[in-house]
């Protein structure tokens, strides 16, 4: 098991919200996806995908629905 979070601008709206959810949620080894405070938290399965991978795609997702992430 893994775990990610990342810091964004502003909480999403529910659309933005449900568009990653959906997105992120399709990849194999994705457990779970929370979206709440200003952070994106993603539960993931090591053994089936990179934490790397993981972050890729959800800071290129998080910039494409016109969010800011926060280091």
């Amino acid at each position: 098991m893994g775990k990610v979070s990342i810091n964004v601008q502003k909480e999403f709206c529910e659309e933005c919200s449900l568009a990653l959810r959906r997105f992120i949620g399709k990849m194999n080894g994705v457990n779970s996806i929370d979206t709440e405070n200003e952070k994106i938290i993603i539960d993931f399965d090591a053994s089936k995908v990179m934490e790397k991978d993981i972050l890729k795609i959800t800071k290129e997702s998080i910039e494409k629905l016109g969010y800011k992430i926060f280091d």
